[in-house]
């Protein structure tokens, strides 16, 4: 018996020294707002109510984000996620719309000397 507790002791010890830390509660983010910004200007606009446009607004800073670390000419056009979202049809209209603000808006942080790393 003296062998099996032993075991059991290692086994517990071990379990409790690569448990998770426990997790620190953060406030809940803003009302409707799926995706947290690092930047204020990576907030999506007040009028993009609908989930697919902050998607969308999203998508299209990763997409800027994207292209300038890849040293690509901004073009959205050139983005895949732009000419074929993975949405459904009635939604691609309003992703496409706010992907391109997003686009745009991370153009104009990213590439254009207001964040030159």
């Amino acid at each position: 018996m003296k062998f099996r507790d032993a075991v059991l002791g290692v086994v517990a010890i071990t379990t409790l020294a690569f448990a998770p830390a426990p997790l620190i509660s953060q406030p809940p983010p803003p009302p409707g707002y799926g995706y947290g910004p690092q930047q204020p200007w990576e907030a999506p606009p007040s009028q993009f109510q609908r989930e697919i446009q902050r998607r969308g607004f999203h998508d299209g800073i990763e997409g800027a984000r994207k292209d300038y670390g890849n040293h690509r000419r901004p073009d959205v056009n050139n983005r895949d996620e732009y000419r074929h979202p993975n949405v459904p049809g009635p939604d691609r209209r309003a992703y496409r719309e706010a992907f391109r603000r997003g686009y745009s808006v991370g153009v104009q942080h990213l590439m254009n000397g207001n964040m030159r790393r």
